[in-house]
């Protein structure tokens, strides 16, 4: 077998490439061009690269406008590819989202969308409703992204503040027919999750999002919560006219990613195990979880006979108390790594599926039983640098980040533990 590492590697890069939209979009295409106009609109890391798919398999005319991340842009010749801020909204993102909104507001029930969903989208198309600002919402993503709320959490709170998700965005495309096409970067895969669901109904209500704030002592701006504590919040529910002419498809999703790693696992002749594909919590308690299942498999052989891959994926969350360099993924590892101890035979990957763990251009790390050695040889202190939320620094020190690059796709984080 090629070396530990590599073979990680080459697992990562499997569950990524199964996600990649010129795999999974074309099957989910329109049979047949309609009468009038065909629009394709999007937002997402991923959602460039599923217009190109688009263009690259529809033979009819087309037009469209698509929101993605900086960096993140593929050239398409009849769809508008324009790029904006992730995790923070700018206002780039903005400008793409009243763009889109005007863009479809003029369409009629001749005319059929296409609309590409991917995750970072909710921060992408960035539209307050009266009464907020662009400001208010960026500090309302700075807060929940530093408080430990679960993206389930976070995007109930941003459907309620926004003009163009909840269900909004389809409204405005009513009377035309509308398609959505959705890479889930999600626990469980729900639609309205995903980018904050602008094409699909909510059954959710401003009142959880102030439970959201209140929960988890979220400082937020007074008009966030007058607005919560008004009926022009509301997102639109299962029912509604507007969304009667729409339909959605999950075309690739985290538990796609694992089997196609696990696929390979397999043909190199490891025993595999997919944990989950929805796994939540605190990055470091869900590592220090896992570090003890590793340990009863080594020691024991339960649940497991070694050597075994275990292989999850889900979106965990950090509670930021530190002032370091954050990241969900590397922080699970660092965890791991010292619940493990240097326990021997035990090497671990873990990333984000779109290339980029927390703020950073890093995807993720790999961890091996001499990590922690390495590390104080450095003149580093793991747990210190734990507590620090440090942990893109000290696998930048160690040279152990896994950087890709722009994925073009993302189906959430990846996390794969091999026990020799």
């Amino acid at each position: 077998m090629r070396d530990t590492s590599s073979f990680l590697r080459s697992l990562f890069d499997a569950a990524i490439q199964s996600a990649q939209p010129a795999r999974c979009v074309e099957p989910f295409l329109p049979k047949q061009p309609p009468r009038g106009r065909f629009v394709v609109i999007g937002a997402g890391k991923a959602s460039a690269a599923m217009a190109r798919a688009v263009e690259d398999h529809w033979d009819g005319p087309l037009e469209g406008l698509v929101v993605t991340r900086y960096g993140y842009a593929v050239p398409c010749k009849q769809i508008e590819i324009v790029e904006a801020a992730h995790p923070v909204p700018d206002e780039q993102s903005l400008l793409a989202a009243r763009r889109m909104m005007d863009y479809v507001s003029t369409l009629g029930e001749d005319d059929e969308v296409l609309c590409l969903i991917s995750g970072g989208g909710s921060t992408l198309l960035s539209l307050p409703l009266d009464g907020i600002t662009l400001e208010d919402k960026q500090a309302v993503n700075r807060a929940l992204l530093a408080s430990g709320a679960t993206i389930t959490e976070m995007n109930i709170l941003r459907r309620h503040l926004s003009a163009i998700k909840g269900g909004r965005l389809a409204a405005q495309c009513y009377p035309a027919r509308l398609t959505t096409l959705m890479i889930s970067d999600v626990p469980g895969d729900s639609p309205r999750v995903i980018a904050s669901g602008p094409t699909v109904p909510d059954p959710t209500t401003r009142q959880d999002a102030l439970d959201i704030i209140d929960r988890y002592k979220l400082q937020v701006p007074d008009s966030v919560l007058e607005l919560l504590n008004s009926p022009e919040s509301e997102s639109l529910k299962p029912g509604d006219e507007r969304l009667s002419r729409s339909s959605h498809h999950i075309v690739a999703a985290p538990q796609l990613a694992l089997e196609a790693a696990a696929t390979l696992a397999r043909s190199e002749g490891f025993e595999t195990h997919i944990l989950g594909d929805s796994l939540e919590g605190e990055a470091k308690d869900v590592g220090t979880v896992m570090a003890g299942i590793v340990r009863q498999i080594v020691t024991r052989e339960q649940p497991f006979s070694k050597p075994c891959l275990l292989l999850s994926g889900g979106e965990t969350t950090v509670t930021l108390k530190g002032n370091g360099r954050g990241g969900r993924n590397v922080e699970f590892l660092l965890s791991l790594a010292v619940g493990l101890d240097g326990l021997e035979g035990v090497h671990a990957l873990a990333g984000d599926t779109d290339g980029v763990d927390g703020a950073e251009e890093i995807a993720g790390a790999i961890i091996s039983p001499d990590t922690l050695n390495r590390a104080f040889s450095a003149g580093m202190n793991p747990r210190k640098e734990l507590a620090n939320n440090n942990a893109h620094g000290f696998f930048e020190a160690l040279g152990d980040s896994v950087v890709t690059g722009p994925t073009m796709t993302n189906v959430n984080d990846f996390r794969a533990i091999l026990i020799e």
